[in-house]
């Protein structure tokens, strides 16, 4: 596939600096593409530049460095744009080229194209340092003043932290000691965390505490990476654009809702890392709340990120664990079994994973929103590891029609109308409702109606990554959790998670089934059963 350019021929931030110098107006800097009364526009970043802490590790060589090149390759970033690693490598401004460029060639979804790759290599440096060197870290403070001047990035730096939270302290503290916190003039400073934040709800104010102390909560980016998904934000476009749906999306025609993350492989070489930690806050916390949110929530004034996240509060705020514990969760760990056509190990054989912990790698609950829309209706909540097969869906199930004319017979067929959001990996929609099978006879059988997001659009879906990085230079905060929606979120679980800890080994299941047999009777106790993807 040959890479064009969609945005070629437009002004760029490029054109606009030369101007800008010609004139001497190098002190504001506005971007005349990002009108906000057209939003087809393209959104341009400004003049500005990104550190990244932990550039040599996995989440930026397999995500982060592909994704600003993508970014670069699509027209959206400036032309001064400047890359700055840290790390405790010794690595000359060339060594890192050539990490990068690897990275890019390996993980970019466009084309590489050396004239795109030149023009952002030219802004790449390496700082070498560890977590703790105040030297290093002043250093690093001086090498981006001099930046500013070389490269016009106007005092405007974002600071990824690709690191562990065990070293968001030591970050802080070291931007805040250096003056690298606060940027000069009107310029901006920006943090930018990966998950998890924090394990439960004290460690996540704890975290929220330290963060809010060096950076104001406006200037924090909190990346979920699948909000960054396009089908994620479709919710928002099929509920709020579309009157087809509205009238039925409350707890008079919902039955209940099923929201589902399942991936079909185990922990690999991640055993240590993941014991302690489970698929309840691996995923449940962040992921499958946020979807819940997005689900449930009421419609916003508009998008702009103070409206977005305030409706959010409010469903979070209303949502609470159904009790028994007992009967309303379930909890497992995968044993061996047939994966596909592969046999695969359990997860005590796995190397490195304590035999006795009872971490889980399946986790399910029952949440029920107390609010007018939503009474009633209870959404489950599941994700685990060595599932039927790797999905990502969110399904609304409906309730019975309340008068049916026909025959038992008849209707033998035909199951609960639903609708399906598949974020991944066939991104679309579904909805399965009953059709009149042809025929002399009445008889009504289920027929699926599928929307596909590959083959309705010509135009390939950013990744999500590309998307946030973009959202983080831009100062678009929508796809961010604030600290008040991820301590919501633990607030949710932590008593489940309390429960869970009292309550021993977690029930086994065998790879490539669809998890422990106490999720099935969790439902069954309801008259329900789980969707099978």
């Amino acid at each position: 596939m040959t890479n064009t350019n969609p945005f070629e021929g437009l002004i760029t931030p490029s054109d606009y600096e030369d101007d800008q110098k010609r004139s001497g107006k190098r002190d504001t800097w506005s971007n005349p593409l990002r009108d906000k009364a057209d939003k087809r526009l393209p959104r341009i970043a400004g003049p500005s530049g990104m550190v990244i802490f932990g550039v040599t590790g996995d989440l930026a060589r397999k995500k982060l460095l592909p994704a600003i090149y993508d970014l670069a390759n699509r027209g959206l970033l400036p032309a001064g744009f400047t890359l700055v690693g840290y790390g405790r490598r010794d690595w000359s401004k060339s060594n890192f080229e050539d990490y990068v460029i690897k990275a890019v060639k390996a993980g970019a979804r466009t084309d590489f194209r050396q004239n795109v790759w030149e023009r952002l290599a030219e802004g790449m440096h390496f700082v070498t340092g560890n977590f703790d060197d105040d030297q290093a870290f002043d250093n690093l403070a001086n090498r981006l003043s001099e930046l500013d001047e070389e490269r016009g990035t106007a005092g405007n730096w974002a600071f990824y932290l690709s690191v562990p939270p065990d070293y968001f302290s030591d970050v802080c503290h070291q931007l805040q000691r250096s003056g690298m916190a606060e940027g000069p003039g009107n310029s901006w400073r920006r943090v930018i965390i990966e998950k998890p934040f924090g394990h439960d709800l004290e460690s996540a104010k704890r975290l929220n505490n330290l963060i809010n102390s060096v950076f104001p909560e406006k200037s924090v980016f909190r990346i979920d990476h699948y909000l960054g998904k396009e089908t994620v934000q479709n919710i928002l476009a099929l509920r709020f654009a579309n009157q087809l749906f509205d009238p039925l999306w409350n707890s008079h025609y919902v039955d209940h809702v099923q929201i589902t993350m399942a991936e079909d492989i185990g922990l690999g070489g991640r055993a240590g890392y993941y014991d302690g930690i489970g698929a309840a806050r691996d995923v449940i916390q962040n992921h499958l709340i946020q979807l819940l949110a997005l689900v449930a929530m009421e419609e916003p004034i508009d998008f702009t990120p103070e409206e977005l996240q305030a409706e959010k509060i409010k469903v979070l705020r209303a949502t609470t664990p159904v009790q028994p514990f007992s009967r309303t969760t379930a909890r497992g760990q995968y044993s061996s079994g047939w994966q596909g056509s592969e046999y695969v190990p359990g997860l005590r054989e796995e190397e490195g994973f304590d035999p006795k912990s009872t971490t889980e790698t399946y986790a399910a609950c029952t949440l029920m929103i107390n609010s007018r829309r939503w009474a009633g209706v209870p959404f489950y909540l599941r994700t685990g590891k060595r599932l039927g097969r790797r999905v990502t869906e969110i399904a609304l199930v409906f309730k019975d029609a309340p008068h049916q004319p026909f025959d038992a017979g008849s209707r033998h067929a035909q199951g609960q109308n639903v609708v399906v959001i598949r974020v991944q990996p066939d991104e679309g929609m579904l909805m399965r409702f009953g059709s009149k099978v042809p025929g002399s006879a009445m008889e009504v059988r289920d027929v699926n109606m599928d929307f596909s997001y590959s083959e309705a659009f010509t135009e390939e879906s950013p990744e999500a990554y590309e998307r946030l990085i973009l959202d983080a230079l831009l100062d678009e905060a929508s796809l961010f959790p604030t600290n008040e929606e991820v301590e919501l979120s633990w607030k949710i679980l932590d008593p489940i998670l309390d429960y869970w800890a009292k309550s021993g080994q977690p029930e086994e299941y065998p790879s490539g089934t669809w998890g422990p047999e106490s999720a099935d009777r969790m439902l069954a106790r309801e008259s329900r059963v789980w969707r099978r993807p």
